[in-house]
Order: structure tokens, then C-alpha cells, then sequence
């Protein structure tokens, strides 16, 4: 097997990767900064008050994106088993 060929794959594998959990990282990430936010204005410092918006807001994004993250897996899966005779090599 070619070093093009793994580098190329693992490219593919790394961007769906990054494409696909981006999005939900970023949805977790402004929940908790908005948490934290309202936390230091009205000084409640209850540390598990953090979790429960944000699984609500992954969960959310979740079903609004769901559909398109399982596409892009799918797609990248579909192009490897296409492609494997080239890969095997």
C-alpha cells in the first residue's frame, strides 16, 4: 500500500471527522459560555447546572443535524469500500 494512498484516507477520515463534530462541539461550547455567564451574574454556583442545557442543547442539535452527520459518515464509508482494491494494494 502506497503512503498516498493511507495519507489520502486518513485525510478524508480526519475532515469528516472534524466536519461532522464541529458542529455540536460549537453548540456545547456557546450553551456552556452562556451557563457560565448567567452563573456569574446571579452568583449560583451550582456546579451540575452546567450539564443539563447543555445534553438538552446537544440532544437538539442532534435531531436538527442528525440526518446530515449520518450522510457525511455514510458517504465517506461508501467512498472507502469503492475504493478498496486501491486501498488493499
Amino acid at each position: 500500500m502506497r503512503e498516498e494512498v493511507v495519507l489520502d484516507v486518513m485525510r478524508q477520515a480526519v475532515m469528516t471527522v472534524i466536519t461532522v463534530s464541529g458542529p455540536l462541539l460549537l453548540i456545547a461550547l456557546s450553551v456552556g459560555l452562556l451557563v457560565s455567564i448567567f452563573q456569574t451574574i446571579t452568583s449560583i454556583q451550582e456546579q451540575t447546572l452546567t450539564f443539563v442545557p447543555k445534553m438538552i442543547a446537544v440532544f437538539m442539535g442532534i435531531y436538527l443535524l442528525g440526518t446530515w452527520m449520518m450522510n457525511s459518515v455514510v458517504e465517506l464509508f461508501v467512498d472507502l469500500m469503492q475504493n478498496l482494491g486501491n486501498v488493499i494494494r
